[in-house]
């Protein structure tokens, strides 16, 4: 049978598939066809355009920031007087009995009180750590949750857990559902974009994957100086010409395999070369902190000096400026309409040497947080952008106890069942804290928050309802929340 014949028996399903397989191709012909390199044949559908969100929405963008390692809440967040007064003492057997720890030896266990000073801020009177004088000045913009409480307490897992609501592989992160849902404001940059700081979390890329959804929602990792994409730039000898030539053959190729088997990575493949080509002039404008005044500057930290020792878990050469640099190009990323950047540093993961290496990293992230908040509220960008500050899980009210550390230098072990995290804008209710822990800030006493209600109440400010937001795998409906979950309206302004 001839070609012509073949064509007139194609099936109706076969011609639906082939033809809005190459509407999808045509994204990089269209390109180029306005670079003056080839004729425009057709428009395309720009799977990051964006999207009205179905209910009333008051967060447009999100702003995460992981502090990988999961930060001590009771030295920082969540005051306990009383774990004061009980420090050195063994606690009851009937609270560790069944409980597994990472570290921590049961036999010769102790209480551990924090050595912090508390303090009021704010007219809402919110007490936080000393480690925390910039962010105490933001108190009444902060929504502080102290009732948080996962599933696990292994830094991988629970790491999962809080950006993609499972603790295993192969699901999409927060990020990749909100640019799947809502698209993209920003025409030259990822909808979706990760900085970094300090060594690698143990999650590492699955914490902002997009697991079954195109590559295309995954998160792009920028840095915050030299090339700000790998690989982005074209090598020596490669010509702006010699790359247009190149990538409209690719494209040919690329929609002539898409058009037999309808591969929606392959259009993903086509999208992300339309978006490479436009951010080799947009990232580099990005990262170009020229045009910031010094008060910006200032305010976010990026030119005051590093302390003298850096070697602690999170720390290394420059990254108080890095991460102070990353808050500021969050905003710039925002500002150009990125739908969801995540911060990531690591580690705050303190089994010893917990006062001096936990102030080291609350004295690199406090100023360039609060510096964020004020930054986005004075530029009006705070009510419409949630920010979240949110570890994996919280640390042991007990002293870490193997490998004979001394008692100045000890530490405290993982704790998924009672922690702290904080939202600022995007419809959180300010000056507020939520929950409470009890006496030795080990759990929950009041309004406890899993970590799929507080992944419920971002969709909620998003405009989605997180039961009905779903996606089509495996014939199964699913969800971020698919563990449960439910909206917390206390926190909403």
């Amino acid at each position: 049978m001839d070609r012509l014949s073949n064509a007139w028996q194609q099936s109706r399903r076969d011609f639906l598939t082939s033809s809005a397989s190459g509407l999808g191709a045509a994204a990089l012909t269209s390109l180029l066809a306005k670079e003056g390199v080839m004729a425009a044949t057709v428009d395309h559908s720009n799977p990051l355009a964006p999207k009205l969100p179905p209910l009333p929405a008051r967060a447009k963008q999100c702003i995460f920031i992981l502090p990988a390692g999961a930060p001590s809440h009771l030295d920082l967040f969540d005051p306990k007087p009383k774990l004061r007064e009980l420090h050195g003492e063994k606690p009851p057997e009937s609270l560790v009995k069944n409980v597994r720890f990472a570290f921590v030896k049961k036999e010769t266990a102790v209480l551990a009180g924090s050595a912090r000073e508390f303090t009021r801020h704010g007219e809402c009177g919110m007490e936080l750590s000393d480690y925390l004088p910039h962010l105490g000045s933001c108190a009444d913009d902060l929504c502080l949750i102290r009732s948080m409480h996962t599933d696990a307490f292994n830094h991988h897992p629970a790491q999962l857990m809080m950006t993609s609501g499972v603790p295993r592989f192969g699901r999409p992160s927060m990020g990749s559902w909100l640019t799947y849902g809502l698209g993209s404001e920003a025409e030259s940059l990822p909808g979706y974009v990760v900085l970094t700081a300090g060594r690698g979390s143990s999650g590492g890329v699955s914490n902002w994957s997009s697991g079954f959804f195109p590559s295309t929602y995954e998160g792009v990792v920028f840095r915050s100086q030299g090339e700000p994409v790998l690989n982005l730039n074209n090598p020596p000898g490669v010509s702006a010409e010699m790359q247009q030539r190149g990538l409209a053959t690719i494209s040919k190729l690329n929609a002539r395999r898409l058009e037999k088997l309808g591969d929606p990575e392959i259009s993903s493949r086509i999208s992300s070369y339309e978006l490479a080509f436009r951010m080799q002039a947009a990232a580099p404008e990005l990262i170009d902190l020229s045009d910031e005044t010094e008060k910006t500057l200032d305010l976010y930290g990026v030119t005051r000096p590093e302390p003298k020792k850096h070697s602690y878990r999170g720390g290394g050469a420059h990254v108080y400026q890095q991460f102070a640099t990353n808050c500021l190009l969050a905003r710039r990323l925002i500002e150009r309409g990125v739908r969801f950047v995540t911060l990531v540093h690591a580690s705050w993961d303190h089994h010893s040497n917990l006062d001096e290496e936990l102030g080291y990293n609350a004295g690199m992230a406090d100023q360039p947080i609060a510096g964020l908040i004020k930054d986005l509220k004075q530029r009006g960008l705070l009510d419409t952008t949630l920010l979240v500050f949110a570890g994996e899980f919280g640390r042991t009210p007990l002293w870490e106890n193997r490998g004979g550390n001394q008692k100045d230098k000890v530490g405290r072990d993982h704790h998924p069942f009672g922690f702290s995290v904080f939202l600022a804008g995007g419809g959180s209710k300010g000056g507020v804290v939520h929950g409470a822990t009890d006496d030795i800030g080990w759990a929950p006493t009041k309004d406890p928050v899993h970590v799929n209600d507080l992944h419920a109440t971002i969709m909620h400010l998003f405009g989605f309802d997180h039961m009905r937001f779903t996606h089509r795998f495996r014939g199964l409906n699913v969800r971020l929340t698919d563990q449960g979950g439910k909206v917390v309206s206390e926190l909403l302004a």
